[in-house]
């Protein structure tokens, strides 16, 4: 979980459509889902004991999905219902792909995410099945404003069996709501993400 600790009452959100991705004039000064790619690879800083506040030992250049699918299982728990975790997967990707636009540099060395909650937990190799296919299936998925901007998309971890009310409409995502909201709610996870991120639209890339 992102360390600023990041899990709905029982609120139906509006399904909203899939809304084709449609080429249009863009700010060339703006990064955009109109103008910018996924990047192919994202720069991982890795702490001693995976601690947050611990020294970098070295940065770890991999490839954006394997990254993706390396912090899913982390964040969200396998386990989770198939809805919360595409809702997961959406926001780990926006997340990731924001931060690798806004690079940091600390102790000499230059990367785009840590390891650690500090952004968002990764294990090299620690994919399972549920979350690999949930990131696989939202892949060509982007939650973005209106007019495109690649956002962070925020969350937190929130307490267990409740809607976690009090985050709807934040922009932050409670990961434990998401949970309730698909399995008890029976939200589908474009949904989920209006409920929490209001104004932004699924769009295709």
């Amino acid at each position: 979980m992102i360390q600023r600790l990041r899990s709905a009452s029982f609120v139906i959100g509006t399904v909203i459509g899939l809304v084709p991705f449609l080429p249009v004039q863009a700010n060339a000064q703006t990064q955009n889902i109109y103008n910018t790619s996924y990047p192919s690879t994202i720069r991982v800083a890795v702490r001693a004991y995976n601690n947050p506040v611990g020294p970098i030992l070295y940065v770890q250049t991999l490839g954006f999905q394997e990254y993706c699918e390396d912090v899913l299982p982390n964040e969200w728990m396998p386990g989770w219902d198939s809805q919360s975790l595409q809702a997961g997967a959406i926001a780990v990707k926006m997340f990731a792909w924001y931060h690798t636009l806004h690079p940091t540099t600390e102790s000499g060395f230059t990367y785009d995410v840590d390891n650690t909650t500090n952004f968002q937990e990764f294990k090299y190799l620690s994919g399972r099945p549920e979350t690999n296919r949930a990131v696989q299936e939202t892949w060509n998925m982007v939650y973005v404003p209106s007019d495109g901007t690649i956002k962070e998309l925020d969350y937190r971890m929130g307490v267990p069996n409740s809607d976690n009310s009090w985050y709807i409409g934040t922009y932050i995502m409670s990961q434990w709501g998401s949970q309730y909201l698909a399995s008890i709610a029976k939200l589908t996870f474009p949904s989920i993400l209006s409920m929490y991120y209001p104004g932004y639209t699924l769009k295709f890339v």
